[in-house]
């Protein structure tokens, strides 16, 4: 399975992004994680393969949404109320495997995709 994130740029703080990730096959649990720059990548967002279950970093609780299409293979993370410390490059991963639960850590994840740049500035 590939992964293709998109929808980063340049955004004001307080502003929105909608990120998306399309994976090039079936996927079950579908995450985000970001990496700023010198810090380790952390958890943002994770997602059931029925989108029932959803868990959230609590740095981003209240003003991210995480969504799925599966007719689309595609994976979303709206952004609202942006600010500068989500600065970071954002990246879209998949568990392939329908017996583990819904992850929020990379380890628990199988394949990623290469990334989507997001800067928060004015």
């Amino acid at each position: 399975v590939q992964l293709q994130a998109s929808g980063g740029g340049l955004v004001q703080p307080g502003g929105s992004l909608r990120l998306s990730c399309a994976a090039s096959g079936r996927t079950f649990s579908m995450g985000w994680f970001r990496q700023a720059s010198g810090k380790e990548r952390e958890f943002v967002a994770a997602i059931s393969r029925s989108g029932g279950i959803t868990y959230y970093a609590d740095s981003v609780k209240g003003r991210f949404t995480i969504s799925r299409d599966n007719a689309k293979n595609t994976v979303y993370l709206q952004m609202n109320s942006l600010k500068p410390e989500d600065t970071a490059v954002y990246y879209c991963a998949a568990d392939n495997d329908y017996r583990r639960g819904v992850g929020v850590k990379g380890d628990e994840y199988d394949y990623w995709g290469q990334g989507t740049l997001v800067t928060v500035s004015s």
